[in-house]
C-alpha cells in the first residue's frame, strides 16, 4: 500500500493518490493533473478510481480531464447531481483497489453530497480516513456551502454535520489517520492547522468542534464568526457540479505570445484585465497603466478569484518563464479567458519606452514622521474586517481588500487626501495599490511591511493622535 499527500500552498488544499498491487485511486485531484498521471506511470500503476468528497467550492477539481485521460471512475456520494456521467455510490460503498479496499462514508454537513473515505489495508484493518471538508484537523467544514439544495439553512447543515461526525468518524478507532481535505489558510474553515495530518483521537482530544458537550452547542461554535465566503466559492461549486473546457485547450490560448502592438491593440477593449503576476519589489519599479497586479508569490488564485471576474478576458504581465504557472494558477479557480501573455514582459514594455506608472514605498518610521503633521492624511487598512477589529491604527480607514473593487468602496475617501495603505505584511496593500490607480487615485502610499512592521515599531506611534495601536 501506497499514500502520496500532494499539497498545493496557494489554496492550502491536499490532494491524495493511493495504490495497492498495480491500481491507484486519486482522491480531490487538482485542474492540472499530470502529477498524478507521472506518479502512476512512474510507479507502472493505473488510476481506477477518482473519488470527489464533495463540489469542491475554493477551487475546480481535475477529475474529468483525469478522467478523461485514464478511463477511471469518478465516484461522488449519495445526492450528488452532475451533469457529466459519475458513479453516485451508496453510504458504506466498498470499492476494491489492488490488496486494500476503500469504503465511502456519507457526511453531510459541509455540503449535502459531502462524504468521507475510509481506507482499509492489506489485513482489512482500517488505516486512515480522508475527509475532504467535513473533518479537518483543528476544525470542521463550515455549513453554508451547498450547492445542491439551496433551501437548507446553514444550521440545518450544522445539525447534519454533527450526526455525520459524532455517529460516523468519532466512533472509528482513535488510532485512524485523518487525512483532511485542506490546511491552514484556507477559508473552508476558520480554525485549520498547519499540520498536515492527525488521528481520530487527538481530533477528539483537540479539535474545538468535537470537545461540544451536545449537538446545539456544536452549531453554536462552529457558526461562532463564521465570516462571509469568499464570492467565487459559488461560482467554483457549480463549475465543479456542472463540468467545464479542458485544462490544455485553456492552457494552449493562454500561452499566445502576444507582441506590443497586438497587445496594445487588446488594451483599447473593454472587459479586459491586464494582470501583473510578477513580484512585489518589480511591480513596484514599474508597471503598466491600468494593470492589475496580484503576485505570484502570494495567496494568488484567491485574490485573482476574488477580484477578477470570470467573464473577463484575462491578458498576462509576468516573469520570464512564469506564463504557464501563472495559467495554471488561474484554471485551479475556474478562470478559462485567458488569451495570451505580453511576450517579453514588463522589459519589452519599457524598452519601447512606452508610459509606465509606479508605487511609492514608505517605510513605517516615515508613516509615523509624517501623521502629526498632515491632516489630510488617512492610513487605509485593506486587512479583513476580523484582523482590523483586533488591532489597528486609530487614524486607520478599513477597506477590506476584497470589497475595493465594489463600487462606492472609495466614495468617502476625498480626491485630495494622502492614502498611505496597509495590510498585514504588504502583500494585500499592493494589490490594492493598483486598484485605486485603476480607480484614478494617484496619491497614495504603500507601507512596507505593513500591520507586522507597525507592531514592531509600536514606540513610533506613542504620540496623542494616534495613540491607539490597540493591543
Amino acid at each position: 500500500m501506497f499514500i502520496e499527500q500532494l499539497y498545493t500552498g496557494c489554496i492550502s488544499e491536499y490532494a491524495y493518490y493511493i495504490e495497492s498491487d498495480g491500481e491507484a485511486a486519486v482522491i480531490d485531484p487538482l485542474r492540472d493533473f499530470e502529477v498524478y498521471l507521472n506518479l502512476a506511470k512512474n510507479r507502472n500503476a493505473t488510476i481506477k478510481y477518482i473519488f470527489e468528497s464533495h463540489f469542491h467550492a475554493d477551487f475546480v477539481s481535475g477529475h474529468l480531464d483525469l478522467a478523461e485521460a485514464t478511463g477511471a471512475t469518478i465516484v461522488y456520494g449519495p445526492h450528488t447531481q452532475t451533469k457529466y456521467p459519475v458513479q453516485v455510490a451508496e453510504d458504506n460503498s466498498i470499492f476494491t483497489l489492488g490488496k486494500v479496499s476503500i469504503k465511502l462514508i456519507h457526511t453531510p454537513g459541509h455540503t449535502l453530497e459531502s462524504s468521507c473515505f475510509l481506507l482499509y489495508d492489506e489485513n482489512g484493518e482500517g488505516y486512515s480516513v480522508f475527509t475532504g471538508d467535513t473533518l479537518f484537523v483543528g476544525d470542521v467544514g463550515r455549513p453554508d456551502l451547498s450547492v445542491q439544495n439551496e433551501e437548507l439553512t446553514t444550521r440545518t447543515l450544522a445539525g447534519m454535520l454533527y450526526d455525520s461526525i459524532y455517529q460516523k468518524l468519532v466512533t472509528l478507532p482513535e488510532n485512524i489517520i485523518v487525512y483532511p481535505g485542506h490546511g491552514a489558510g484556507s477559508s473552508c474553515g476558520k480554525n485549520l492547522s498547519n499540520e498536515r495530518y492527525s488521528t481520530i483521537g487527538n481530533e477528539k482530544l483537540n479539535n474545538y468542534a468535537l470537545k461540544q458537550a451536545n449537538k446545539e452547542d456544536f452549531i453554536k461554535a462552529i457558526i461562532a464568526d463564521l465570516t462571509p465566503a469568499p464570492a467565487y466559492f459559488s461560482v467554483n461549486a457549480q463549475i465543479n457540479k456542472d463540468g467545464y473546457s479542458s485544462y490544455h485547450s485553456i492552457l494552449d490560448k493562454g500561452m499566445t505570445p502576444l507582441n506590443i502592438d497586438a497587445f496594445k491593440e487588446l488594451m483599447t477593449k473593454e472587459n479586459l484585465v491586464l494582470l501583473d503576476t510578477r513580484s512585489s519589489q518589480m511591480f513596484v519599479d514599474g508597471f503598466i497603466p491600468n494593470s492589475l497586479f496580484i503576485g505570484l508569490e502570494g495567496r494568488f488564485a484567491e485574490w485573482a478569484a476574488s477580484l477578477i471576474g470570470f467573464d473577463k478576458d484575462i491578458v498576462l504581465i509576468t516573469e520570464p518563464s512564469k506564463e504557464q504557472e501563472t495559467i495554471t494558477r488561474l484554471t485551479r479557480v475556474g478562470f478559462e479567458k485567458i488569451i495570451g501573455y505580453l511576450d517579453g514582459g514588463f522589459e519589452a514594455w519599457k524598452s519601447a519606452s512606452l508610459p509606465i506608472d509606479l508605487v511609492i514605498e514608505v517605510e513605517v518610521d516615515e508613516l509615523a514622521m509624517d501623521i502629526p503633521f498632515d491632516d489630510k492624511l488617512i492610513v487605509l487598512d485593506v486587512r479583513k474586517e476580523t484582523e482590523f477589529g483586533n488591532d489597528h491604527l486609530n487614524i486607520a480607514v478599513n477597506i477590506p481588500l476584497e470589497t475595493l473593487t465594489d463600487p462606492g468602496s472609495m466614495a468617502d475617501l476625498d480626491e485630495d487626501i494622502n492614502i498611505y495603505v496597509q495590510c498585514a505584511g504588504g502583500y494585500r496593500s499592493l494589490i490594492a495599490c493598483s486598484i485605486l490607480k485603476q480607480q484614478g487615485i494617484h496619491n497614495i502610499r504603500n507601507v512596507v511591511g505593513g500591520w507586522k512592521a507597525i507592531q514592531e515599531r509600536k514606540e513610533l506611534f506613542s504620540f496623542d493622535k494616534t495613540e491607539a495601536v490597540l493591543n
